[in-house]
């Protein structure tokens, strides 16, 4: 991983508290669909975060076990879900043994992988025809306030893979080594699901504010572009009075174990 992928990839846990408070959780049929063609119930979240999609599948039913390589949001994972089975741990550095898992998910997660080094350790503890799938959740952007908010907040907080317009092709070639290690899975399907979240204009602006560009930008640069933010929400009729729901989609890129 390049530095500034480092740096970005790392921000996460000065904001673990806000991250698990406005962070929206997955569709519940865009996870459904991802453990679809899996041949048993055991699901490896990796990249797991505060458990937003640790939650769903612990709702789903499997047999979860949780990855997470940042102790803050580790921690903010086991004290919400206490139930859950999280362990220390990375991408690159998976501690479960081989062929343990039949599906392994990854929410808002896997464009921080290194997977020249992270596919093998994925190939080693997925069992034979094992899933893989990355969750991401999108802004829909098709509507003209979401494409004018996506304008006005900038790329530090709605990127590329943000919304559905780029995230297909941004996402295509995720689950591939980026260097000359061989490819350890097959085709890729890409669906997207429809979804949403309930905010009110100060939490939308508390959500964006746990974006990972955000997190890293100088403090007057970041109150200056969520000040922007905030005037933009107030102008505008679906956002300025009281809650509403942010149109959003989920994406899922699956593949499967070779």
């Amino acid at each position: 991983m390049k530095e500034a992928g480092r740096e970005l990839s790392s921000s996460f846990g000065a904001a673990a508290v806000a991250y698990a408070e406005h962070r929206p959780d997955y569709a519940l049929a865009a996870v459904q669909w991802a453990l679809e063609p899996a041949t048993g119930p055991r699901v490896l979240d990796l990249g797991a975060g505060t458990g937003k999609l640790t939650a769903t599948l612990l709702a789903l039913g499997v047999d979860v076990l949780a990855v997470e390589p940042d102790p803050a949001m580790l921690a903010e994972l086991r004290q919400t879900l206490p139930t859950a089975h999280a362990l220390s741990g990375s991408a690159e550095a998976i501690p479960l043994s081989e062929g343990s898992v039949d599906a392994v998910l990854a929410g808002n997660a896997m464009h921080w992988f290194d997977m020249d080094v992270a596919g093998p350790e994925i190939a080693r503890v997925l069992a034979p025809g094992g899933v893989l799938a990355g969750l991401w959740n999108l802004m829909d952007d098709q509507l003209d306030w979401v494409a004018g908010l996506a304008q006005v907040a900038g790329p530090a907080a709605i990127g590329p893979r943000d919304t559905p317009g780029s995230w297909r092709l941004e996402t295509a070639g995720l689950h591939l080594p980026r260097g000359r290690a061989a490819a350890r899975f097959g085709s890729r399907e890409q669906v997207e699901f429809p979804h949403g979240q309930r905010r009110t204009a100060d939490s939308l602006v508390a959500t964006l504010a746990t974006r990972a560009g955000m997190l890293v930008m100088p403090e007057q640069e970041r109150e200056a572009a969520l000040g922007r933010v905030r005037a933009f929400l107030a102008s505008r009729p679906e956002t300025a009075d009281g809650e509403f729901t942010l149109p959003m989609v989920t994406g899922v890129l699956r593949t499967r174990r070779l």
